[in-house]
Parts: structure tokens; sequence; C-alpha cells
């Protein structure tokens, strides 16, 4: 398919999407064009060999999260003095 059928194509198909999946596709094409993004989904996959502490903390983890509610990103936050916005503000160190 020529690039310019390829492209209307995918208008096409985004004009089609439920209202409610736009901000995912809208990720997914940041992601694609973010060089780092870019990088980081075409490194090669790299097995990490998890030592006997990991998999006990893993596995410590596991046990907690089947007996405990998961925690809010709100509650989070509120407990590291910090909020959403001042996250969504942020633009690096200085």
């Amino acid at each position: 398919m020529p690039h310019a059928e390829t492209k209307e194509y995918a208008y096409e198909l985004i004009d089609r999407i439920a209202p409610s999946q736009v901000p995912t596709v809208v990720g997914l094409l940041e992601t694609m064009l973010d060089p780092v993004s870019r990088a980081v989904a075409s490194a090669p996959y790299e097995e990490e060999v998890l030592t006997n502490g990991a998999r006990q903390a893993l596995a410590k983890a596991a046990d907690w999260s089947k007996q405990n509610d998961a925690l809010s990103h709100e509650l989070v936050l509120a407990d590291l003095g910090i909020s959403q916005e001042e996250i969504d503000q942020y633009s690096g160190p200085k």
C-alpha cells in the first residue's frame, strides 16, 4: 500500500474507533514518535537473573497484595506530600 493510501487508511480507522479509545491511540502515537520510547521498545530483551533475595521480596509482595487492598495513587501522593498537579507541571531538574 503506498504511503499516502496508508495514511488515509489510518485516518479512516481513527474516525471509526470509539471516543473512549482515542486517548489510548493518541498515547500510542506519541510513544511511537518519541525517540526515547522508540529506543526502549526496540531494545533487545534481556532476561535478568533473579537473586534469592529478589525472589523472596517478590513473594512477600505477592502475599501482601493478596491480604491487603491496593493503595490508591492519590493516597500515595498524599503520603509523599505532593499533588498530581505538581507532577504534571514538573519540568525536570534545574
